[in-house]
């Protein structure tokens, strides 16, 4: 990290209202790829760094979560040679970042259908997890063979259960509640959705929990994308006026945590 980026850092910290929970969809590898004549699965491999370089920012920065939409249950359907190539990549990645995420003080967790990836893959993830599960720092999350409709669903699916077997009452279920069942009970909500490659679309990526998030897109493809860029949208966040579907009025005379429900 430059002097540069240093002050730059410094400058969001000293502005406050960090958000706590960043959530990225990180797009645009095969683009990059594309336009330098290479294999989409050599644009994925490049932005390896990118992903090692923004955890570090993160933690340094204080935020809590880190959330990555790292492989869609959409992109099973993606050519095979490709999703054989990515759990490859998957797998050495975690087995080989196990140490910086150990240095760095992180966390490493999961959402999403897990038990479709390759056995080497879960076995790998599950040690990475355990591995780092004491760790005190940022918590990083993958978003893996994840669909927003499909976690929903299956909360649905938990709660109707619950209710059958009488563990639950069905007039008892709202918002809050039914929120306990998604994979993400535990995390706050993300405050900020970062998309790179201009795409403005959120393709099925917490759906519930990106309610009030606010949404930060970038032209930039994700191997290009740098802690520069990580800082502006930063920036950008702490400059915006979050409502929640209050006024501006109401924002400046309420307590935040009356906002924030």
């Amino acid at each position: 990290m430059d002097e540069h980026d240093v002050a730059l850092q410094q400058k969001l910290i000293a502005r406050g209202n960090i958000p706590r929970h960043i959530a990225i969809i990180m797009d645009g590898n095969g683009r990059w790829a594309g336009q330098r004549g290479l294999s989409r699965i050599e644009g994925h491999r490049a932005a390896r760094d990118v992903v090692r370089d923004t955890v570090r920012a993160c933690g340094e920065l204080g935020i809590e979560v880190l959330t990555l939409y790292a492989f869609s249950g959409e992109n099973w359907g993606r050519p095979w040679g490709e999703v054989l190539g990515l759990m490859r990549l998957l797998r050495a990645c975690l087995a080989e970042e196990v140490p910086e995420l150990d240095r760095n003080n992180v966390r490493l967790r999961t959402i999403g259908h897990t038990h479709r990836l390759p056995r080497p893959c879960q076995k790998v993830l599950f040690q990475a997890m355990e591995h780092t599960s004491k760790n005190t720092g940022l918590i990083l999350n993958l978003a893996l063979s994840y669909g927003g409709r499909a976690e929903i669903v299956d909360a649905a699916r938990q709660i109707a259960k619950d209710v059958e077997r009488g563990f639950l009452q069905s007039d008892a279920v709202d918002e809050t509640s039914f929120a306990q069942y998604l994979y993400t009970s535990d995390l706050p909500d993300p405050d900020l959705v970062i998309r790179t490659s201009g795409e403005m679309r959120i393709s099925n990526f917490l759906l519930w929990q990106i309610a009030y998030a606010e949404l930060h897109v970038t032209p930039v493809f994700w191997p290009e994308f740098n802690r520069r860029h990580l800082y502006e949208a930063i920036r950008s966040y702490q400059g915006r006026e979050r409502r929640f579907g209050k006024t501006s009025t109401q924002v400046r005379t309420l307590p935040q945590v009356f906002l924030s429900k």
